[in-house]
């Protein structure tokens, strides 16, 4: 079953879940939670976000960080459903897959992310780390997150725009790497 425009096939929690991330409308967005939630970050293994108000603050976080979001694929059944949406970070484009476990009334029981590319990603890491460590009231190590993490976006950013393009299979100029010299 697929509904990529929100149809009657789509769950009415899973609509709303859609329109909210649009909107950037965090209330609503957490009235499609269950109460125990659990959300599975793409950016670290090393914990999961549980309860409402623990995802309530990462989304409140990734609705400052991004922007412009559109879903444009919706595919499941009614216990489970993928997402698919294009928004930015800053000037960097992010596809984000939403794998959505649902229980018995439809709401969201599990939220487990998937991201690319990998600059939209870093940059994702950058962003929202602070933001997250503000609304726990640790302001202190806000600047200390965003010091570790800008300098691997913009190696990754880098990399993407000068290395990445080096192995495209079909790229015309497939003459060995050199180093410019100034």
């Amino acid at each position: 079953m697929s509904a990529a425009d929100g149809s009657s096939s789509t769950p009415e929690f899973v609509a709303r879940w859609k329109r909210a991330g649009e909107q950037g409308d965090v209330a609503d967005a957490v009235a499609c939670l269950a109460k125990d939630v659990e959300l599975v970050s793409p950016l670290t293994a090393q914990y999961r976000f549980t309860g409402r108000d623990q995802v309530h603050d990462v989304l409140a976080s990734a609705f400052e960080v991004v922007t412009q979001i559109r879903f444009h694929t919706d595919i499941g059944d009614r216990d489970t459903r993928a997402l698919f949406y294009r928004g930015r970070v800053g000037k960097t484009q992010l596809e984000e897959a939403q794998l959505l476990r649902l229980d018995p009334d439809g709401r969201i029981r599990q939220l487990t992310l998937f991201a690319r590319p990998l600059p939209g990603l870093t940059a994702l890491m950058a962003g929202l780390g602070p933001h997250m460590l503000r609304r726990q009231g640790r302001a202190g190590l806000a600047p200390l997150i965003g010091l570790a993490a800008t300098p691997l976006a913009w190696l990754i950013r880098v990399g993407d725009a000068r290395v990445a393009p080096l192995g495209n299979p079909s790229r015309e100029d497939r003459r060995p790497f050199r180093w410019r010299r100034s």
